[in-house]
Formats: structure tokens, C-alpha cells, sequence
């Protein structure tokens, strides 16, 4: 899902990232897959749609974004909605143009364990999750996972994990058996470390993605 405008980094997915617009990033990354035979952009943008149509081969399909679903208080499940009931496939995996540093084995191994699973794995769904280990505090501050009293190392606090947003892998079914939601009824985490499961937001996000990306990749 590419939206034209960005409240906080003005035309952000067409904004150069070391070389390239920044969503041609994630797409080079999805290209490189051994799974992934078909990519949808679902924007509302004409001009990034020429731009696909002029980057990209005809693996890389776009979806014009219907004026019912345009706008920042739609729900992504009902642009994924869109998306799958225009698109039969056996799993779908959403991401985002604003992760940039996501890595192609972590796609193809979340994908192999939603295409591998056991008879006696019964999830429905993965999602990229960041663990979090730190002293966490409720808006009224109180201590939320640590006792004070105690003074535990971080390293040695129960783990949290953050959904961080970087993909979600599910099919048409366990979407539709949730209420229509990318998270299915049964998910399965699955943990990326911190730099690659960096977003852009806001402007200095993109400042430090750009920096670790010429670092790491």
C-alpha cells in the first residue's frame, strides 16, 4: 500500500533513499524472493504508477486505490480486503515501502514456515515482531513488566515484543475466518532485530534508515 501524500515526510515513497526512490528498496527486496511470484501496489497516486510502469516488469501489478478507500482513517484490512478479493493467490504477504532495510531471507524464511508447518503447528498467520527487553512504565507510572523492588538486569526481564509492522503473511482464509484481519485467529510470531525492522515516520527516521542502510546493505 502506497498512499500519493505523506503528512510527516512529504512524497516520501518517491523520495530518494542512496539512489533509488524509496519504495523501489522494499520492492528490489520482494523481486529477490524465491517465493514471490506476483507483487500488488495499491496506491492513489498517478505518478507513482507511471513510475512502476516504468521501472518494473509486469510481475509488479497495480491496484488504483477506489475513492472509498482513500484517505488516513481508512483501515488497512479494508485495502487488504481490496487487494485479495481482486487477487487469488495461496498466501499473501503484505508489507511496507517504509522498511527499507527488511531483508529478502527473512521474507523467504518467514514464508517457508508458513509453507513448512507441522501437523501439529496449527497457526494461521505470521507476523514481524521486535523483542523489547527494558523497564517499561503504564501512562500513570507505574512499573509495567519489572518490579522496582527488584531491580532486575534488562537482559534478564521476561521478553515483550513489539509489532513492528514490517510484514504480515496470511491467507485469504484465516483473513476472512477474523473478522477480516491480516493477524489471523492463531498467529505466529516471527522476530526481526532492530535495525532491519527500522520505519519511516517521521523525517529523522528516514535520516537514520538511509545512514544504516549504506552501513548494512
Amino acid at each position: 500500500p502506497m498512499k500519493g501524500n505523506s503528512e510527516r515526510v512529504p512524497n516520501k515513497n518517491l523520495k530518494d533513499f542512496s539512489g533509488k526512490p524509496l519504495y523501489h528498496r522494499v520492492l528490489d527486496t520482494l523481486l529477490c524472493s524465491n517465493y514471490i511470484s506476483t507483487i500488488i501496489i495499491n496506491t492513489d497516486s498517478d505518478r507513482i504508477s507511471e513510475d512502476v510502469k516504468h521501472n518494473f516488469d509486469t510481475n509488479v501489478i497495480i491496484h488504483k486505490r477506489p475513492s472509498e478507500l482513500q484517505g488516513d482513517m481508512v483501515s488497512m484490512n479494508k485495502i487488504i480486503e481490496y487487494d485479495i478479493l481482486h487477487h487469488n493467490a495461496e498466501i499473501y504477504l503484505q508489507t511496507h515501502s517504509t522498511n527499507p532495510l527488511l531483508t529478502t531471507k527473512s521474507i523467504d524464511n518467514a514464508i517457508e514456515k508458513m509453507l513448512n508447518k507441522g501437523d501439529n503447528e496449527n497457526f494461521d498467520s505470521i507476523f514481524s515482531v521486535t523483542k523489547i527487553q527494558t523497564r517499561l512504565y503504564d501512562q500513570d507510572g507505574n512499573a509495567f513488566n519489572h518490579n522496582p523492588n527488584e531491580l532486575l538486569r534488562t537482559q534478564d526481564l521476561p521478553p515483550l515484543y513489539e509489532e513492528n509492522s514490517n510484514f504480515f503473511i496470511f491467507t485469504k482464509q484465516s483473513f476472512f475466518d477474523n473478522d477480516k484481519k491480516r493477524i489471523g485467529k492463531n498467529a505466529s510470531m516471527y522476530e526481526i532485530d532492530k535495525i532491519e525492522a527500522i520505519d519511516i515516520d517521521e523525517p529523522q527516521d528516514f535520516t537514520i534508515a538511509e545512514t544504516l542502510y549504506k552501513l548494512f546493505r
